[in-house]
């Protein structure tokens, strides 16, 4: 498995940056220092960092507020997800708790990200619960390439480590646009270690067919809509742009599409799962894009089902309708 247990050293690669700036050289240096220290003390520091944040970040406090109440009324309506969850649709204070877990849970991966480095694939498989085998064994062991599509939820390092042993390379996928070339870097480099090969998401499209010509397997995140072309399909019961790029992906080039997901147990084990995204039926293109959109929100509905506290793509705007402005922030009534 050779990017991801391979492990660059951090401090030379942010030495051999091109025009590196300050944030993504402390970045660097930071990350460095994270991978040569206890794990223990580090992920309490990361507990702390995200109460933190959450009490000095109101405007994403509040969007996340807005975006959590929603998938725990949608899941209250459904019968699903933990009680927890279930009583935050209508309990202030237990929706407050949820919102304060997911800024820990986000601290925690960028924790996770800083340690990229000391990861490998033996300390991947002791800590992976994988709970759907059979879909890990068709989707990855094979031998034919298969979409992966994510979320900003749980954890990504470690499970990535995962998939990319098991398909035998790295995985092709692309990352919005950081304006900070040393950071930037930095993203590029950590996410080689664990068999990522990324790519502009402008060049997003060429670079995913031809790793799929290639053979090769390639990974989306897709519960936002960076690009601002996404189609609009139900998430919770509500209208949302969901990126169309695994989809129009999926069908022009008839490679399956599996969801994918890996959230927090405690005790530092993680719990992985990967599920078949049906594919559409007959119709126009139009309408099977839409319905494989469909089909790939109501995976995400299953994932965000199991811990939504750990979803922090909640910090952004995902419903049209929920989207938070500073005037809003906290107002009367906006928070237990």
């Amino acid at each position: 498995m050779s990017a991801a247990a391979e492990g660059p050293d951090v401090a030379g690669a942010a030495a051999r940056a091109p025009r590196a700036g300050l944030r993504g050289s402390a970045i660097m240096g930071v990350a460095w220092i994270a991978g040569h220290l206890p794990e223990a003390p580090l992920v309490a520091a990361a507990d702390a960092a995200g109460e933190l944040w959450y009490r000095t970040a109101p405007v994403k406090r509040a969007q996340a507020r807005a975006n959590l109440r929603r998938v725990c009324e949608g899941l209250a309506a459904s019968g699903r997800g933990p009680a927890r969850a279930r009583r935050a649709a209508t309990d202030p204070d237990a929706l407050e708790r949820l919102v304060r877990a997911s800024f820990r849970h986000a601290a925690r991966y960028y924790l996770e990200v800083l340690r990229s480095g000391t990861f490998d694939l033996d300390s991947a498989l002791a800590r992976v619960d994988v709970e759907t085998p059979d879909e890990v064994r068709a989707a990855l062991q094979s031998g034919r390439p298969v979409i992966i599509v994510g979320m900003h939820y749980g954890a990504i390092e470690m499970p990535v480590i995962l998939l990319s042993t098991f398909v035998g390379h790295a995985v092709t996928a692309p990352m919005e646009t950081v304006a900070d070339p040393g950071l930037a870097h930095w993203f590029t480099t950590s996410r080689s270690r664990v068999g990522v090969n990324i790519v502009p998401i402008k060049d997003a499209r060429r670079a995913l067919l031809a790793a799929i010509r290639r053979g090769e397997s390639v990974g989306l995140v897709a519960d936002r809509d960076l690009t601002h072309n996404g189609i609009l399909v139900p998430f919770f019961g509500h209208p949302t742009p969901i990126a169309a790029g695994p989809a129009l992906l999926a069908l022009e080039t008839g490679v399956p599409v599996y969801a994918a997901s890996a959230r927090r147990l405690p005790g530092g084990r993680y719990a992985g799962r990967l599920a078949l995204v049906p594919a559409p039926g007959d119709g126009s293109r139009r309408e099977r894009v839409t319905a494989y959109t469909a089909a790939i929100a109501a995976s995400f509905e299953s994932i965000l089902a199991e811990a939504p506290e750990q979803w922090w793509g909640a910090f952004h705007e995902i419903w049209p309708d929920l989207a938070v402005t500073t005037d809003e922030v906290d107002a009367p009534g906006a928070a237990a």
